[in-house]
């Protein structure tokens, strides 16, 4: 099986844009969460999120792609800005690589419709005589907007990335809920493994900031309505938390061939090793709280490395800040590492940057990867009243130094999905 580097990263997060902004930032402990600016959310149950804001892909991209950024869904301007950062951090040109090498692997969630867009156009095509679609606007003025429907397609994130840098490979697009970018990063693996691609573009992207899809994770009880100021409300494994904190973003790791990035010269981040991915056959909203399925997952990707759980030094948890989720990761985690569970480092950049669903195991690899790089561990902040059932050492609110030579990433989302993956030090 072919040994699988990566060699560029693209971060769009709420606490920094490009991999050092978010790199340095989530080192010092710097939160992206704050009040809602998307929309007036001053009578609405949830008022603080992780919020991109002044993000404009068109500049990073390829002249003849710029002007179809504006027709993207926000979700996949996100996607397809991450990527651009991410192959210009590679150093790759790929406008020299042969297209049918290069693959695709993208993770998202639901693609939300947006309110403020489409409430406008049924009150229009809705009249006395009934439902007329050729009242609904589009820039010709000519009924409806022809690729309104492209637009909210969950695929269609991996599809403009492909355009742009003439992927022709292997493409494929996740829905996988809070797992979807750790199982693209997965694939994006598996595809170069098996020798499929040379090169994969591989990540989540995801924005669902507006007020019905707020409200719908309010019925489910997962988010916070915490009072505290916003920067304080995301407290993974601490006693006060009361629910995740709503983002949206993306990451895109250039994943590449190991001979060949070597061959070139380039700066490898991290070596992907394993990937494992579980369900938990328990609840549509629970996790199962002895954590079998998760620590299956955790098992499948150490098998699939060749490491034993006493050789992963760092953990970068899923940590949602929820509290049968946390509960339920730490349960994992000692399952698989027995007395290991309590050398082992883990932390959680949530506590930073929100939950950003089916971008979120992306942005996690992206951060997994530079631990692994730079040494540091990255905090989990706001843990100031320890949970006693989540006991183990979770990077409390400041960063440490730290040499791991093998890492985890862990993802578990809704409906019982969990995913896994492993990196070594390059």
């Amino acid at each position: 099986m072919r040994r699988v580097a990566i060699t560029g990263i693209g971060v769009v997060a709420p606490n920094g844009i490009g991999r050092q902004a978010f790199w340095n930032n989530c080192v010092s402990g710097v939160s992206g969460i704050g009040p809602i600016r998307s929309f007036d959310a001053t009578k609405h149950p949830i008022r603080i999120a992780g919020e991109i804001h002044d993000f404009d892909p068109a500049p990073l991209l390829p002249a003849d792609v710029r002007k179809h950024a504006k027709l993207m869904a926000r979700a996949a301007r996100f996607g397809l800005g991450a990527a651009a950062l991410a192959v210009n951090d590679s150093g790759l040109d790929f406008t020299r690589e042969d297209p049918e090498r290069l693959g695709v692997a993208m993770g998202t969630g639901v693609v939300p419709v947006d309110l403020s867009e489409l409430a406008p156009m049924l009150a229009r095509a809705c009249h006395d005589d009934g439902f007329d679609a050729t009242r609904l606007p589009n820039p010709d003025g000519n009924g409806m907007f022809p690729l309104w429907l492209l637009k909210h397609l969950p695929n269609m994130t991996a599809a403009h990335i492909s355009l742009a840098f003439n992927c022709q490979g292997p493409n494929t697009t996740l829905v996988t809920a809070c797992v979807a970018g750790t199982q693209a990063v997965g694939e994006g693996f598996r595809m170069i493994a098996r020798d499929e691609a040379d090169v994969v573009l591989a990540g989540g992207a995801d924005s669902r900031i507006d007020p019905l899809m707020l409200l719908a994770y309010t019925a489910l009880g997962t988010l916070s309505k915490s009072d505290r100021p916003a920067a304080e409300s995301s407290r993974p494994f601490d006693r006060l938390r009361d629910g995740f904190v709503i983002s949206e973003g993306a990451a895109v790791l250039v994943l590449e061939e190991l001979e060949r990035a070597k061959a070139r010269g380039a700066e490898i981040f991290a070596e992907v090793t394993g990937f494992g991915s579980s369900f938990d056959a328990y609840s549509v909203t629970k996790p199962d709280p002895d954590g079998r399925g998760g620590a299956r997952a955790i098992k499948l990707a150490l098998n699939e490395a060749g490491v034993n759980a006493d050789d992963i030094g760092y953990i970068n948890a899923h940590g949602t800040s929820t509290r049968l989720n946390d509960q339920m990761e730490t349960a994992a985690v000692k399952r698989v590492f027995g007395d290991h569970a309590r050398r082992v480092k883990l932390s959680s950049i949530k506590s930073m940057i929100g939950h950003s669903i089916g971008a979120a195991g992306a942005i996690e690899a992206a951060a997994l990867a530079l631990s692994l790089k730079h040494h540091v561990l990255p905090p989990t902040i706001n843990l100031t009243h320890p949970d006693p059932a989540c006991d183990l050492d979770y990077v409390p609110n400041s960063a440490q130094d730290g040499r791991p030579r093998v890492g985890l990433s862990t993802s578990f989302g809704f409906g019982g999905q969990n995913g896994a993956l492993v990196m070594q030090a390059a």
